[in-house]
């Protein structure tokens, strides 16, 4: 309530320029949601809002421009797909039906990839950076089928924000680059 209350206030005199601080910090669900529909509005009649938040998820559902500070230093900016695309482009995701089969789905991801491809959720989750997109997933698919391993789910996974974050501020490898896929 203090927050809405606050955000009252400094909207009942139309500002041109609005400072908000983690905004969203303490709110449940629907009333985030809201919250960033009155920013989307106030941006849209013509409100400069600078946001400080790490909550991705809302910087890239929000913000046109994203600078990354590590350190109290700006490490990058960029709009978000910008950040994005810096990381690494499309990643294939498969998840297996078998933990058994991560071996030969490795395989599989590192010769259509571009690196060695990451094992998560207890082994049942691989992904690896390509090139390709939706055609790398493809020939992924078919082989993986030829192979016979069972799949739960497959995909294709574009970075998201924290994936930046993390990989900017040293906390994550960058996805390799250099290696051409097969």
């Amino acid at each position: 309530m203090r927050r809405r209350l606050d955000l009252a206030g400094a909207l009942v005199v139309r500002p041109r320029i609005l400072f908000l601080d983690e905004p969203t910090t303490g709110l449940d669900p629907r009333s985030r949601i809201g919250l960033w529909d009155v920013i989307r509005s106030l941006v849209a009649d013509g409100t400069t809002v600078l946001l400080t938040t790490q909550y991705l998820e809302e910087a890239d559902r929000l913000a046109d421009e994203i600078s990354v500070i590590d350190g109290g230093r700006v490490i990058a900016a960029g709009t978000p797909n910008e950040l994005k695309t810096r990381v690494g482009g499309h990643r294939v995701v498969v998840i297996l039906q078998h933990p058994a089969d991560a071996e030969r789905a490795a395989a599989v991801l590192a010769r259509h990839g571009e690196g060695t491809p990451t094992v998560g959720d207890r082994g049942r989750e691989l992904q690896v950076a390509v090139r390709e997109g939706p055609l790398a997933r493809q020939r992924v698919l078919a082989e993986l089928t030829a192979a016979g391993v069972a799949l739960h789910d497959a995909g294709m996974r574009r970075p998201t924000l924290d994936d930046v974050s993390l990989s900017l501020t040293g906390a994550l490898p960058a996805a390799p680059r250099g290696r051409r896929a097969q």
